[in-house]
């Protein structure tokens, strides 16, 4: 496909910047895409949020914001555009929709669902309210806004552990991901009562993939998400948020370093760290990778998929959701 000069010319900058992980051959299907976007979110007073997972061309190509969950719902509140689209899962352009519920939200597909956010309902977050009177209920953000809206707080990896220290209870309900639980317990004396979800991304590493890439690779740093198992945890060098890994390779700038999280996350850190080399474990996120150029410019371009949830339940959601962002990130 054949650019044309114009389009050249204005994506030109971005291209220099991903060009080590976008095959050039792949940027002239982009390019044009990127150039529209880029035009209509201006036209229409649109801007567009992205997730750390989503592929570089979208993270660095169009992206206003492009960040974790917790800055994701910062950087939503604080918007004045009419639209914001979403490049992300469902949950996120909820918990966008719960931060401006008189904006228009955007998500480019309906089925970017997530496999935490599956494993819970809130009648289940009712039946464990009843079983257990009087905990509070911590609600991770990778759920739907109706089982934030049975949570006395959200958090997210960045910030788990200081909410639940933050509630001066000696033990709390943390849904849903049990990976993430067995997590904050092991940093914290509150006394944790989880359930059974976990994230199909994280869950398909192993401690021994760590040990097999480390022994190949002296002396490179492993930095793992804390939805990984424990002992992928164990065998790893540091353990922290999305936003946690991406500041500790710019901060340290490890010659060598493998990120143990979805595929994308790896292209988007090497961009901004290009001394940097990257050993890159390739598990997708199969939700995130939903999310395409062609159906954010459909999305904005039509206005399609908004994100639509009940008063009440915004209502009830939203304080969870504000505390958590009050309460800000564990360091």
């Amino acid at each position: 496909m054949e650019i044309s000069e114009q389009i050249k010319k204005e994506t030109d900058p971005i291209y220099q910047k991903i060009s080590k992980v976008v095959p050039e051959i792949e940027w002239a299907f982009h390019a044009p895409l990127i150039h529209k976007i880029n035009q209509l979110k201006k036209e229409k007073n649109a801007v567009i949020l992205a997730h750390n997972y989503q592929t570089p061309e979208i993270f660095h190509g169009i992206a206003d914001i492009a960040a974790d969950s917790l800055a994701l719902a910062v950087e939503a509140e604080k918007t004045n555009a009419d639209i914001i689209i979403l490049c992300g899962v469902h949950f996120m352009a909820e918990t966008a929709k719960l931060m401006n519920p008189n904006k228009k939200v955007l998500l480019p597909d309906m089925g970017a669902g997530c496999s935490l956010a599956s494993s819970i309902t809130g009648k289940d977050v009712r039946m464990l309210k009843e079983k257990y009177p009087g905990v509070p209920v911590v609600t991770y953000v990778n759920t739907s806004a109706e089982v934030k809206s049975e949570s006395d707080i959200c958090c997210t990896s960045a910030n788990a552990i200081k909410v639940v220290e933050s509630l001066g209870s000696d033990k709390v309900i943390f849904l849903p991901d049990q990976y993430m639980a067995k997590y904050v317990q092991s940093k914290t004396k509150v006394k944790i009562i989880s359930w059974v979800g976990t994230c199909i991304v994280h869950e398909k590493f192993s401690a021994q993939e760590i040990k097999d890439i480390k022994k190949q690779n002296p002396n490179i740093k492993v930095l793992t998400h804390p939805e990984c198992p424990p002992e992928v945890i164990a065998a790893s060098d540091f353990t922290g948020s999305t936003s946690g890994m991406s500041n500790y390779v710019k901060n340290n700038q490890p010659k060598k370093v493998m990120l143990v999280t979805e595929c994308s996350m790896s292209d988007n850190v090497q961009v901004e760290n290009p001394n940097v080399q990257f050993i890159k474990p390739c598990n997708l996120c199969p939700y995130m990778k939903t999310i395409s150029l062609p159906k954010i410019l459909e999305c904005l371009d039509k206005e399609t998929n908004e994100i639509l949830i009940p008063e009440l339940i915004i209502k009830k959601a939203q304080k969870a959701v504000e505390r958590m962002v009050a309460i800000g990130r564990n360091h």
